[in-house]
């Protein structure tokens, strides 16, 4: 049996813009991509702290080092610049990998840079 557990959450981002033209997604500077394991084009869950929106899109590469995170799309309508989220990413466990299997957290900073790495 598998069971769909945790595998990365970005900590209270900040969204930095949003740009409803865009074709979608959710621009994510690749330093937290990478940190977090979340890969481009992948699905992510984003819940806004500010107005209690949830919704999926998926990852796209950001500017690295620029701590930009940018709602693109649709998504542009669940959310302002200034607005604190919580991106994460889910991942399919079997009961072994249960056992073992811890999420990456990252906790960041409202710059967007990475305050603490807990796993």
């Amino acid at each position: 049996m598998f069971s769909q557990m945790l595998k990365c959450k970005l900590h209270r981002a900040v969204i930095t813009s949003a740009d409803l033209g865009y074709e979608g997604s959710m621009s994510i500077d690749v330093d937290l991509l990478e940190a977090s394991g979340i890969r481009p084009h992948e699905r992510i869950f984003v819940y806004n702290v500010n107005n209690g929106e949830r919704f999926e899109t998926y990852a796209i590469e950001g500017e690295r080092g620029a701590g930009k995170i940018q709602l693109n799309g649709a998504a542009a309508r669940k959310g302002l610049a200034g607005d604190f989220v919580i991106v994460v990413a889910y991942a399919f466990c079997n009961d072994t990998e249960i056992e073992s299997h811890k999420p990456r957290v990252i906790l960041v900073n409202p710059d967007n840079t990475i305050k603490e790495i807990v796993s």
